[in-house]
């Protein structure tokens, strides 16, 4: 029995902040051409319309602005990570759930609160994908770098949900997906470190997780495969294994393999 530690990923600043830019942009314009009465449409997450997705969005994207101009927390090193924060995103589920309720309430126009948002946002976007930057995020302190690429996953999922909600889709920034699907398979990868199951997320992602017998030559006996939209909606909670692979969508082999729906999803 072995268990691997995985190499931190390394994002490219740049990259990271040209997807968020242009996720975000993508959203703006869904939203810019939504009739009030969409705005009442359900979700399919419990308790949320259409409005109070799109207030937590505000939130999201409006939080990058709001850490970097509060004091900077003690100490040169970050506590945590982007896994951490994927992780931990159970324990806030709560408090931004109320949150939500009462943005969507003060919102009076939400199209107008996201463009808002979004140019903020972008007047802050160098610093925020800075590497020598620690931000105060409420479970600890995290390089503005990372806190920036956990950004891009608030605004890929919330887009899926907003394309479920309208039945029209939302455009997806091919990096910032890419970047998402990655993000939560590390995440996976570090909450059941291994190397005796391989999940595989093509073309973005290659991970091995789960502890036991390490597989080290030709095809695993292990291996679980699907495409990046389903395996955010596994990760995000959005839709649940079985069905995912009683439609195809997600193929698992080996008798390991099953056993990593136990641990998903990884979002709260």
């Amino acid at each position: 029995m072995s268990t691997v530690r995985r190499k931190p990923r390394t994002h490219r600043p740049d990259r990271v902040r040209d997807a968020l830019l242009a996720q975000v942009e993508f959203l703006r314009l869904a939203v810019d051409g939504l009739t009030p009465d969409r705005f009442d449409r359900e979700t399919g997450l419990p308790g949320w319309e259409v409005r109070h997705l799109i207030a937590h969005l505000v939130r999201q994207v409006d939080s990058l602005p709001r850490l970097l101009a509060e004091p900077a927390p003690a100490g040169n090193r970050p506590a945590r990570d982007v896994s951490d924060w994927v992780l931990s995103t159970g324990s806030r589920a709560k408090r931004l759930d109320e949150e939500a309720h009462r943005d969507a309430a003060a919102i009076a126009d939400p199209a107008a609160a996201l463009r808002g948002a979004a140019e903020e946002l972008e007047s802050v976007i160098e610093t925020g994908i800075r590497e020598d930057v620690l931000l105060p995020v409420p479970f600890g302190s995290m390089r503005a770098l990372d806190f920036t690429v956990t950004r891009l996953v608030e605004t890929v999922v919330h887009a899926d949900d907003l394309t479920r909600a309208l039945g029209s889709p939302v455009r997806l920034d091919r990096m910032a997906l890419a970047t998402t699907v990655r993000v939560l398979a590390d995440a996976l990868a570090d909450k059941v470190p291994g190397a005796s199951t391989e999940v595989r997320v093509p073309p973005f992602a290659v991970v091995q997780c789960l502890a036991g017998p390490r597989h080290t030559r030709g095809t695993p006996p292990n291996v679980v495969e699907t495409d990046p939209i389903t395996w955010m909606r596994l990760a995000s909670g959005r839709v649940g294994w079985r069905l995912a692979v009683a439609t195809g969508r997600l193929k698992v082999s080996g008798e390991r393999a099953g056993t990593l729906a136990d641990h998903l999803p990884l979002l709260g």
